[in-house]
């Protein structure tokens, strides 16, 4: 069998949460010795600067990740929130190191990790298509012969020689994006910072990172998005809390084990939940779904009113004003279908008490029969507070949405629409 061109083998990365762990320049050598000789550094941590109560907590991101990615393969890479994707992504691009384990990569490696990484804020456009390049290790010849692809890709050739501090964070992934997938690199890594641009990009990209496949160059595809993952990887593999959960296996394997774990999930409080992001001063305490007079629902009605509330509580201190929340809806498999948002169908909240429930009403329930699933956050000013993904699920039932008494048939799947027909006469 040929050698794969990514080797993983016991990756593990620790993080102390809290405050920067301060060292002198003799722990950092200490440390670097330990590496050095093979030894366990972690195990020595005792010694290296602070004392072992006052340490902060230990965070393992990634524990004992091992696999194996041939080269012309294109592999997803599913987890939730903190399941340790970026971190994997991030040690195999030298972003970061591991402390213990390692990867051996046979290529050069492309990366799209998260907007901003590898792009000099003060160059033009244009200065960083040619920078990024020679990082690659190409010639400017090489460079300049792809310069007009990416420009075309990216949709920004007025702005190309304007500095990328002043790009929106769109422009920023179309440039950045074209950049990776056009200067051929022999492994591209690709995390969930697709999701910023617009749906037009992101099937470009789609369509584009299955050139690159078929070009016989490798993938690692990060994303939430389990439609995406489906049609684009043969392969994927599930990380839970740092460890390797499943996989490589075929993708549709992996992600029903990742559908059921989050299943799992829906059982958990929704206080008590950990794989949560944000700056976490406003967070969400509970979330149901009940009729226009306050009763949970364990299932909905399509043509039916309903309501969303979001209990939350806020931290001692914070600033609750211009506060957005959002509803993500997305089918049982995680292909997206709406997002409900106070910001954009009226207006934010000017100021909310620092305990209270928010809520969506919806007049007539739109959806097919079946089952959803809802991620869910809270904003103020446009910064995360608590975002939860998976946070609940909604069962639907088949409803009389028209008002005819003819239920659309259950091969019918999606949103259905308020509709009136007529005929005209032509002459």
């Amino acid at each position: 069998m040929n050698e794969p061109v990514i080797s993983v083998r016991n990756l593990s990365k620790m993080y102390h949460l809290g405050t920067i762990n301060r060292r002198t320049l003799t722990d950092e050598l200490h440390y670097g010795w330990l590496k050095l000789c093979g030894r366990d550094p972690v195990g020595h941590m005792g010694k290296l600067g602070e004392k072992p109560k006052d340490r902060n907590p230990e965070f393992w991101a990634l524990r004992d990740v091992s696999f194996d990615v041939q080269q012309g393969e294109i592999v997803g890479i599913i987890g939730r929130n903190g399941a340790g994707k970026s971190t994997l992504l991030k040690i195999l691009t030298r972003i970061t190191e591991p402390t213990r384990g390692g990867a051996v990569i046979n290529g050069r490696v492309g990366s799209l990790l998260e907007v901003g990484t590898g792009f000099h804020p003060e160059l033009t456009g244009r200065e960083n298509v040619f920078m990024n390049g020679t990082i690659l290790g190409m010639k400017k010849r090489e460079i300049a012969a792809k310069f007009d692809e990416i420009v075309s890709f990216a949709e920004i050739e007025q702005f190309i020689d304007t500095p990328v501090k002043r790009y929106s964070s769109g422009m920023y992934v179309r440039l950045a994006f074209a950049v990776a997938a056009h200067l051929e690199p022999e492994i591209l890594l690709v995390d969930e910072v697709l999701a910023v641009g617009d749906t037009a990009f992101q099937k470009k990209c789609l369509g584009k990172m299955t050139d690159v496949a078929n070009e016989g160059r490798t993938i690692l595809f990060v994303s939430h998005n389990m439609g995406a993952i489906s049609g684009l990887c043969p392969k994927s593999i599930v990380l839970k809390d740092g460890c390797l959960d499943f996989g490589p296996v075929s993708t549709d394997a992996a992600i029903e084990q990742y559908m059921q774990e989050a299943k799992q999930l829906l059982d958990c409080r929704l206080a008590d939940r950990k794989d949560r992001q944000g700056e976490g001063k406003i967070l969400i305490t509970d979330f149901s779904i009940t009729d226009k007079d306050g009763c949970k629902l364990e299932s909905a009605i399509c043509g039916k009113p309903l309501d969303f509330r979001f209990e939350y509580t806020a931290a001692e201190g914070a600033e609750l004003t211009d506060i957005t929340v959002s509803i993500n809806i997305t089918t049982s498999n995680g292909v997206f279908l709406t997002l409900l948002c106070n910001e954009i169908a009226s207006s934010t909240f000017p100021h909310i008490p620092s305990r209270g429930i928010l809520i969506c009403h919806l007049d007539k329930l739109a959806f097919a029969p079946g089952l959803y699933m809802l991620n869910i956050n809270i904003q103020r000013r446009g910064v995360i507070q608590d975002w939860i993904i998976g946070a609940a699920s909604l069962m639907v039932e088949a409803g009389n949405f028209f008002g005819t008494g003819r239920i659309p048939p259950s091969t019918h799947k999606g949103v259905f629409f308020e509709q009136s027909w007529r005929v005209d006469k032509t002459e």
